[in-house]
């Protein structure tokens, strides 16, 4: 791979901008809706699970246990059943994504005041209206900092899912890897590097603005 000159990388992405930018577009929209199918079902099942201890320790244990498995491994087990592209992309991101969202909605619900739930339920109010109007609404803002944990995790997964030809900035990674030695290596690797770096920096502080926007005052550290 050929030294670094900023120069050549300046002109690559000058003549380049538009395949990075599309790029770029890719990336983004496989993590979003990755994270979203990922947050709703790791919500439902931290809500199935948040008040009974086996199915909890299990649940977590077992979403502990799958985030150790390498993430090229599971690309490559999934792709004889999903083929290559976005949907192993997508079902290894929402994977991948389960533990730090369940966990954090148990821990969310499980640290509501027992005191607020009796006077909800002196209330007369269903439990089930307890969940949505009194615990989610307090357990929110950990909740989210579990899906904020998830994206940075599926941002960097999903430029390592270019080996199944997924989407976004990793194919720009992999490309400069199987070119050693040519004039452009290098500028493949960096620009698909920093790309990742710069939008796991945006959705983080995209996440800080929603989380100050969408937590009522009371909340609020």
């Amino acid at each position: 791979m050929n030294g670094f000159d900023l120069d050549g990388l300046l002109t690559f992405w000058g003549r380049r901008w538009d395949d990075i930018l599309e790029l770029v577009g890719e990336h983004l929209a496989v993590v979003v809706l990755s994270l979203a199918i990922a947050t709703i079902v790791g919500v439902l099942i931290g809500v199935a699970v948040w008040n009974r201890p086996v199915p909890r320790s299990l649940t977590i244990a077992a979403a502990g246990v799958a985030l150790t498995i390498p993430s090229l491994a599971l690309l490559a087990l999934v792709t004889p059943v999903f083929g290559l592209g976005w949907t192993p992309t997508v079902f290894s991101l929402v994977f991948y994504s389960l533990l730090p969202i369940v966990r954090n909605t148990v821990v969310g619900l499980r640290e509501v005041s027992p005191a607020i739930m009796e006077s909800a339920k002196g209330m007369g109010m269903s439990p089930l209206k307890i969940l949505v109007t009194v615990q989610l609404p307090i357990a929110w803002p950990i909740i989210l900092t579990g899906v904020r944990v998830a994206a940075q995790l599926t941002i960097g997964i999903a430029a390592i899912a270019a080996y199944v030809a997924g989407p976004g900035l990793g194919q720009l990674i992999f490309q400069g890897l199987s070119s050693l030695g040519s004039k452009n290596a290098l500028n493949f690797a960096l620009t698909g590097t920093v790309g990742v770096v710069v939008l796991a920096l945006v959705i983080d502080a995209a996440f800080v603005l929603v989380t100050r926007s969408t937590t009522s005052r009371g909340l609020r550290a």
